[in-house]
């Protein structure tokens, strides 16, 4: 990792109280995203996991990022592994053919979509998003990647709420988070 250290990049991320709503605390990643050595060290942060210590980049042909935030960390990191990138979007967003997921809300339900040729059966893949909650969006994500016939490696998020336990959803995945929030 570059000079900045974990305690360094969680110091850039603000938390900001009752938003969207009351009694929620919400993670601002902006001011980390605005700072230059932060956003080096987050991206070889999450990259690092995923290579071997010699430095050689384990086998990873794709990082599938959740929208939006996770577009932002995800192109850096696939291009850290050499690997292509995949845009997982909310419904309708996409041009061209897709495939779905939908997958349960506090209140509801909620549809993501990807392109039906972002993978191919036999590629390997990482998914990538910016916060780990309730896991509900990164497990809809796994399932359209194994419905095309490719394999999830695993799952790298950069801070990831503990108390919503969403670890839990991913199953037997290796899951990598930089940062865990306890509140």
């Amino acid at each position: 990792m570059s000079k900045l250290s974990l305690a360094d990049v969680a110091g850039l991320i603000r938390t900001v109280p009752d938003y969207p709503e009351p009694g929620v605390l919400f993670r601002d990643i902006t001011p980390l995203l605005a700072d230059g050595p932060g956003l080096r060290a987050t991206v070889e942060a999450l990259a690092g996991p995923w290579q071997d210590p010699a430095g050689d980049q384990l086998v990873i042909h794709k990082v599938a990022a959740i929208e939006a935030r996770g577009f932002i960390l995800g192109v850096p990191v696939a291009l850290e592994l050499g690997a292509g990138f995949v845009p997982v979007r909310k419904a309708g967003k996409l041009p061209g053919p897709t495939v779905s997921a939908s997958y349960g809300l506090e209140y509801g339900t909620d549809t993501i979509e990807m392109h039906e040729d972002a993978v191919a059966p036999g590629d390997r893949v990482l998914i990538l998003d910016d916060v780990l909650a309730t896991g509900g969006t990164a497990q809809a994500t796994a399932d359209l990647i194994v419905s095309l016939g490719a394999t999830v490696v695993g799952f790298s998020f950069l801070l990831e709420l503990v108390a919503l336990a969403g670890r839990t959803r991913l199953g037997e995945h290796r899951i990598e988070s930089l940062l865990m929030v306890e509140d």
